[in-house]
């Protein structure tokens, strides 16, 4: 089987932490993003994932070079010289997706994060027998997505309702789809979207099923919903093999810590916390509901909470971060400075106090 993933643009939302990597490649839970779909991918018997992207191929190609070798799963590149919204890059990969097996392929939103139940969404597709499958997730707010209508006993989807005034269903498209071959016969190579172009029709062809995601989901393709997801999947990592997460008297609720990482005495960390790898936590440290990155040293007696702290960063001693600030790569903190919401970008020293949220540059 093979897949594509939708990679696409800048990822100028989850700025200023994009302006290093892709966001593709920005971590999540102390590995890149995609690397959490490329895994759920292979464990299913996925042979070669495609990444359709406009933007730094080189970049993206070269870094997962190491894990196609590590995992077994051959990873090509899609380039769009245009962007081709969410159907078209299905056009241009055309050649890459088909092949003589007649075999469904996946498609996936490279900004979801989720449990992936891929090997039950096979199940799903042969057993109902039409053309498209596409994962839907129950949210509390409909009125802010375009909401899947459906039938409640077969999946078969009725209609698509964008952004609703009037309550029609609590469930939304996922970002997860497997799709035969023949749907790309639908697909125009131009820009265009597979949500508002191409999923009407075949629902309108009553060809079209949605089956409901069990367990998590959440688009972490923004900051405030990228620490919404890691509680999430901190939670279901606790379900499912919690002798990953992090155990002992300093450790509060569900926390995630690589094996390379240092803790000093007396810090009180968790919960919904992700230190990364070669990070030094010097003593009476503080955090909660934060990533850390790779290669971070915070000093002693520093407080971070809501909080993403980018790659190779300091915190200073005594320094207090929180309400959604976010340090780019290699943003140094002064000791004793308070940060609320300070969004900063790369390489900059802060040296005065971020006192209400703005952009630092």
């Amino acid at each position: 089987m093979k897949a594509l993933i939708l990679v696409g643009g800048f990822g100028t939302r989850l700025r200023p932490l994009t302006l290093s990597f892709p966001k593709p490649l920005v971590d999540f839970a102390n590995k890149p993003m995609i690397l959490h779909q490329i895994e759920a991918l292979k464990a299913i018997g996925v042979s070669e994932v495609v990444l359709a992207i406009n933007y730094q191929p080189e970049v993206m190609l070269n870094f997962l070079k190491d894990f196609e070798t590590k995992l077994g799963i051959k990873i090509t590149c899609s380039q769009e010289t245009e962007p081709l919204g969410t159907a078209g890059p299905l056009a241009l990969a055309r050649d890459k997706l088909i092949d003589d097996s007649g075999e469904p392929f996946f498609v996936l939103n490279s900004d979801v994060i989720s449990e992936y139940p891929l090997k039950e969404m096979i199940e799903f597709h042969k057993a109902h027998g039409g053309e498209a499958s596409i994962m839907v997730t129950k949210v509390d707010e409909p009125s802010k997505y375009g909401v899947v209508v459906m039938e409640e006993s077969t999946g078969k989807v009725e209609k698509f309702v964008e952004k609703p005034k009037l309550f029609v269903g609590n469930k939304i498209n996922a970002g997860i789809y497997l799709l035969n071959p023949s749907v790309l016969d639908r697909i125009e190579l131009r820009p265009t979207s597979i949500e508002k172009e191409v999923f009407p029709k075949i629902a309108a062809e009553k060809k079209l099923y949605a089956m409901v995601l069990p367990g998590f989901w959440m688009d972490i393709g923004q900051p405030r919903d990228y620490i919404t997801g890691l509680r999430l999947y901190l939670d279901s990592l606790r379900k499912k093999s919690s002798s990953n997460l992090a155990t002992g008297a300093h450790i509060v609720g569900n926390v995630l810590v690589d094996e390379t990482a240092k803790i000093g005495e007396g810090c009180l960390i968790g919960p919904d916390v992700a230190i990364g790898p070669g990070c030094v936590v010097e003593s009476g440290v503080r955090l909660s509901r934060c990533t850390v990155m790779r290669g971070v040293r915070i000093k002693k007696h520093a407080c971070i909470s809501s909080s993403i702290i980018g790659w190779h960063s300091t915190v200073g001693q005594w320094a207090r971060v929180e309400n959604m600030t976010i340090l780019g790569e290699d943003v140094h903190v002064s000791d004793e400075i308070y940060s609320n919401g300070g969004v900063v970008l790369p390489h900059k020293e802060i040296k005065s106090s971020i006192l209400k949220p703005e952009i630092v540059m």
